[in-house]
């Protein structure tokens, strides 16, 4: 690698920690990840959501024993900086020299699908971060045929797997492989069926542990394409996935899938397109979700720029000049993925541009990480106030139940400054650590709007407080409910029964 290839790299990696720094300065924890903060607590096999690798990094973040943003993205940033170094070296490994690699990075600089996605403690990042490092794999093996760059590649798409499972599509695509005779003679001879049964070897115990508690992950995702997959189209996908890219990076997304096909060395690059092409189609039949094809998109750039660079630009140096300041005004659109602007002057954009449809609401702030510093603190303050309200005799066994999770983590992560008691709840992973036992005589209810969802389990449910949220994008969550709860029905094994089919509702 040159240098001058090195110090654009390093470049955009300052740049990139750089913005997501900004963000974190601007923001609170969006509600998924007050999740996956906890699951750091109770290592697993498995999760009713996702993959169990991202409870060994939750727990090393959580030895710092900080509720701060910096230090629970800690991973997320080293990731988006990991990504930014290996799409690069994927770009040089396809050819591509130091004009490549500028427009293949800043073209991931300027896409909000790579802000938001790379900012927050999700396995989205991580699941991102092994696509890319196992397509590294992929390429160096269509060019060496080395025994050792399948073994990484196998490596990197089991982590993958147990960081995130849509890895499954990239691992389809690898099928590519056995279309061509050059990498289907080799890999038959390389131990290829070793390889497969290392990798069930490893994953086999999250299997296990899917296998033992119902299979959850397809209760989540008949839940998920019952309530929004399937209500989304394939034509409206591809368009929203257009907006998180950025339109402008389609000066280097479309002649990639052109140059894929017509580079020249077309027994390098048709299995690996191919293997991009084949990842595609399944995501596109699936209906998967727009940020589903962000991986796809992070190894598709580096062809639209080598695309550039050889054929246009080694010829016209000076279209270099134009494409670059067309790519810099795509940058007006990174403030839409992650909070780099102060949470002020984001409201007034959204007064000015993005007038509420939520009637009742104020702002409709699409991402609640923007506004969650304030939402938890005035959570808390009430929640502390219910409970000082309390007599003494029923605080010394009151518990708190977080309706869903993020309420629960939240509580959690926050509730110890204020002096709250443990919550539980029956949301997501956090079914499977709500206690056993008797229930206490008073619990504290927490909820968004569920109507009477907590009378059919104690003798007297009242309503104590409200909290408004005026930074809802919608109806649901503009206000959080507290309820006192007393003398209940059940103890808390039948209520994991009665929860066992209602985890993700």
């Amino acid at each position: 690698m040159t240098k001058l290839n090195k110090l654009i790299i390093a470049f955009f990696c300052i740049i990139k920690l750089a913005l997501h720094l900004i963000a974190d300065s601007n923001s609170g924890f969006q509600g998924d990840e007050l999740l996956h903060i906890e699951t750091g607590k109770h290592l697993a096999f498995g999760y009713m959501e996702f993959p169990p690798l991202i409870g060994i990094l939750a727990f090393i973040q959580n030895l710092f024993n900080s509720n701060s943003v910096f230090i629970h993205h800690l991973f997320s940033h080293i990731s988006s900086i990991l990504i930014i170094i290996y799409v690069a070296k994927i770009t040089i490994e396809l050819g591509g020299k130091s004009k490549a690699i500028f427009l293949t990075l800043l073209c991931i600089i300027i896409a909000p699908a790579f802000g938001r996605s790379q900012q927050l403690f999700q396995p989205v990042v991580f699941g991102q971060l092994f696509w890319v490092l196992g397509f590294y794999q992929l390429v160096l093996y269509t060019k060496y045929l080395d025994k050792k760059q399948l073994t990484y590649l196998a490596t990197f798409a089991v982590i993958g797997f147990l960081f995130k499972y849509d890895i499954l599509f990239f691992i389809f695509g690898l099928s590519s492989l056995f279309f061509f005779k050059r990498t289907r003679e080799v890999i038959l001879k390389q131990n290829f069926g070793l390889h497969i049964a290392i990798a069930l070897l490893i994953i086999l115990p999250n299997i296990y542990w899917q296998y033992a508690n119902n299979f959850p992950v397809l209760q989540m995702f008949g839940r998920l394409y019952e309530t929004q997959l399937d209500k989304l189209s394939r034509i409206g996908n591809l368009k929203n996935l257009i907006l998180a890219i950025n339109p402008v990076s389609l000066i280097l997304v479309l002649p990639a899938f052109f140059y894929m096909f017509k580079s020249n060395k077309p027994e390098l690059d048709k299995p690996i397109a191919f293997s991009i092409i084949l990842s595609f189609l399944l995501l596109l039949i699936s209906n998967g979700k727009s940020y589903y094809f962000f991986p796809i998109i992070l190894t598709v750039l580096p062809f639209g720029a080598i695309f550039w660079e050889q054929k246009i630009i080694q010829n016209r140096k000076w279209i270099i000049y134009p494409i670059t300041v067309i790519l810099f005004l795509g940058a007006i659109l990174i403030p839409f993925g992650m909070p780099v602007y102060s949470f002020n002057k984001m409201l007034n954009s959204i007064q000015k541009y993005e007038p509420t449809k939520v009637v009742g609401g104020k702002y409709a702030v699409r991402y609640d990480e923007y506004y969650t510093q304030e939402k938890w603190k005035n959570t808390m303050v009430e929640l502390q106030k219910v409970y000082d309200s309390l007599p003494e005799s029923e605080k010394q066994n009151c518990l708190i139940w977080g309706k869903h999770y993020g309420q629960a983590g939240a509580i959690n992560l926050f509730g110890s400054a204020y002096n709250l008691p443990k919550v539980f709840s029956y949301h997501g992973s956090f079914y499977s650590w709500a206690p056993y036992g008797e229930m206490p005589n008073t619990t504290i209810a927490l909820s968004y709007q569920v109507g009477n969802f907590f009378n059919p389990y104690f003798d007297e449910v009242i309503l104590v407080k409200t909290i408004y949220n005026p930074y809802a994008d919608t109806e649901e969550e503009l206000y959080q409910r507290i309820y006192i709860c007393k003398n209940p029905k059940q103890n808390f094994k039948k209520m994991k029964e009665l929860f066992a089919n209602r985890i993700f509702e």
